[in-house]
């Protein structure tokens, strides 16, 4: 594993240890909620820095590295997106994957049943953002392997996450009495994020390759 420090939301630092061969993240207990927005910008850039990395397959029972008890499979919601990750069933955290930890804050979405079926007269097979696998369209709308759902790197989701973000760590990393005062009254209003940057991604022609959606989309919003 890779340490990697990043700035908390509220004061000093938290180390996250990364494996970019597994593309897994470690969590110690609620590390992932205390990432200051800015850390959240920062470890979506380092995700796409290693998108052309070969995914190395985790063991068959990952375990913590705190107590050594195997990690439990673990189903979650956050916001409208469903993720999931391995577990410490003592409390001590959580490895997630690289793709899921941009599922939980919302750079990735599944796809509609609609958007699917407009997929699919483009390409016959895409690569799951899950695990991996390659998932033929043809006949599948899941991953045949792990479940998951077949998900799209968004620019329009994203432009709205970096600006949300962006705006956050903005204020967060500003000292400004008129909001303070605000805040202290209780009548601070709720401010609309900036207008989205990224660009768009371009339409996919006709492929009879495996598409990766995610790395697809990556590379279109920073390449």
């Amino acid at each position: 594993m890779d340490t990697r420090r990043f700035t908390r939301a509220t004061l000093g630092e938290l180390s996250l240890d990364l494996c970019f061969d597994c593309q897994v993240i470690w969590f110690d207990q609620y590390e992932s909620t205390q990432l200051a927005p800015g850390a959240v910008i920062e470890l979506f850039r380092l995700i796409h820095e290693q998108r052309d990395r070969t995914m190395r397959p985790l063991g068959e029972r990952p375990a913590c590295p705190h107590c050594s008890r195997v990690l439990t499979l673990t189903h979650d919601m956050q916001r409208s997106n469903r993720i999931t990750y391995l577990r410490c069933e003592q409390g001590h955290g959580r490895l997630s994957s690289f793709m899921q930890f941009l599922r939980e804050k919302n750079f990735v979405r599944s796809l509609t049943g609609a958007e699917i079926v407009k997929l699919r007269e483009r390409v016959a097979q895409v690569r799951c953002s899950g695990c991996g696998a390659p998932v033929d369209l043809s006949r599948d709308t899941v991953c045949g392997y792990c479940r998951s759902p077949i998900a799209v790197l968004d620019a329009d989701a994203v432009a709205k996450t970096v600006a949300e973000l962006t705006s956050a760590e903005a204020h967060r990393t500003t000292l400004d009495p008129e909001r303070i005062a605000e805040a202290f009254l209780g009548t601070r209003a709720a401010k609309k994020p900036a207008s989205p940057w990224m660009k768009e991604v371009p339409v996919m022609g006709t492929s009879p390759e495996i598409v990766d959606l995610i790395a697809d989309g990556l590379s279109a919003l920073f390449d």
